[in-house]
């Protein structure tokens, strides 16, 4: 057993697959007095206290009681240089854009900005429990070097990419076909499987994208299958119309990325709200993921996101904060407002389908599950623990849950940065760096 060995005890909860109903104990394991034994970085034993202390008596214990443990959280969509755009008023998506985001992100083509919101945005990510996050960076190499140079220095499992954008965008914004090429294989192989990190393939979307632009990124998909891709499909109505006016000869929204090769079982599709049948059958085919970004979804009045009828078609879906449309860097709010959406669409969220969702189910989209999403031995000890009487409403509201779904639903709806007691990335706490 190496020196630095370590036990973190407390309730512990990890899924081993999506559950079905309420009553789906098969679907997950709790423990009341549990335990998981780090070493190196990852997970050496998960179970009762007692039994994991026995395997490693010399081992530092650190009492989580009578907090939950679980795995960290994972953000399938959001935008690093946006942090300071975040509650930003605006009218709908494109107007916002062009008044607030576009703006901000030009200052990301300076290092020293770019470094130092990088820390405030890691500082602000793991403080709400998340550990693993997929962010677009701005179209400037500096914004994505320095997100990935400080994921480094914290350790933390990230995915990311520069945008890829050569027309509708301000100057200083824009790259060429070929400069957003050169430039995101040269930061692919810089970082593309580098520690902890993978690399997302990042046209923006379809209307900052030349036909150009959008064969070369299809380019650096076959030359990097391993790769992700990240953009963003039908968030808003005006956007598909506009998009549309720019590729006439596209059957929908989805047929431009898939004529040039960007859809597959490794794509990540920001929002897909209003989907066209070919577009749902499309991807029921070929695998690949939307990705359901509620609270931005409801502050830019853009739709509401059928989960339910996508399943139905064993379309795998993934969840995301969507910072800075998004209004909170909390997976928990996230799931708060993604409750409401579906409840407005008669769909239900379970709290014990929301916290398989934000953990083993974005690992499971990511296709990572033998490296995060669980508690399992051998992943990697990214654990964040959480209190569900943080505040003084939530403990009241504790005093009355009598059960494993109450208090998990207490935490969906009420919960946010303040009932994160600690986050764990590679088995070390995190401490605020900015």
């Amino acid at each position: 057993m190496s020196a630095d060995a370590k036990i973190l005890r407390g309730r512990t909860l990890t899924f081993h697959a999506e559950p079905n109903g309420p009553d789906d104990t098969a679907a997950y394991t709790c423990l009341e007095d549990g335990a998981l034994l780090i070493r190196d970085g990852r997970i050496a034993a998960h179970g009762a206290y007692a039994e994991v202390l026995r395997a490693a008596p010399e081992a530092e214990v650190v009492d989580h009681r009578p907090h939950l443990l679980m795995p960290g959280f994972i953000d399938l969509h959001l935008h690093f240089p946006q942090v300071q755009v975040v509650a930003s008023w605006g009218e709908q998506l494109l107007d916002w854009l062009n008044t607030y985001t576009f703006p901000a992100e030009v200052q990301f083509a300076d290092n020293t900005h770019a470094d130092r919101m990088a820390r405030a945005f890691f500082d602000l990510v793991l403080s709400h429990g998340t550990t693993t996050a997929v962010a677009f960076c701005s179209v400037h190499p500096a914004s994505a070097e320095a997100y990935f140079a400080e994921a480094a220095r914290r350790n933390m499992r990230m995915i990311g990419g520069k945008v890829m954008m050569d027309r509708n965008a301000p100057d200083g914004l824009r790259d060429t076909a070929r400069q957003g090429y050169d430039e995101t294989k040269a930061l692919i192989e810089r970082w593309h499987g580098k520690g902890r990190a993978s690399y997302a393939i990042s046209p923006r979307f379809a209307i900052t994208s030349t036909p150009d632009q959008l064969e070369m990124a299809g380019a650096l998909v076959a030359e990097h299958p391993d790769a992700y891709v990240q953009t963003h499909l039908s968030e808003n109505r005006d956007e598909i119309d506009f998009t549309l006016s720019l590729y006439p000869d596209a059957p929908d929204y989805l047929g431009i990325y898939e004529r040039y090769g960007l859809v597959h079982d490794k794509t990540l599709l920001g929002h897909a709200i209003h989907l066209e049948p070919r577009e749902i059958d499309l991807l029921a085919e070929v695998g690949g993921k939307p990705v359901f970004c509620p609270t931005s979804n409801l502050f830019l009045g853009s739709g509401l996101f059928d989960d339910g009828g996508l399943r139905a078609k064993g379309i795998q879906n993934g969840i995301a904060t969507d910072i800075g449309a998004g209004t909170s860097y909390s997976m928990l709010q996230t799931l708060n407002e993604g409750y409401k959406i579906l409840q407005l669409q008669n769909q239900k969220l379970h709290p014990l389908n929301a916290f398989h969702w934000i953990t083993r189910g974005n690992a499971e989209v990511l296709g990572q599950l033998q490296e995060i999403g669980t508690l399992d031995v051998g992943t990697e000890a990214d654990i964040v623990v959480l209190d569900v009487a943080a505040t003084p409403a939530m403990a009241l509201r504790a005093e009355a849950a009598t059960s494993l779904s109450e208090e998990l639903f207490i935490l969906q709806m009420l919960g946010d940065d303040r009932a994160v007691v600690e986050t764990y990335v590679a088995g070390e706490a995190m401490k605020p760096q900015s």
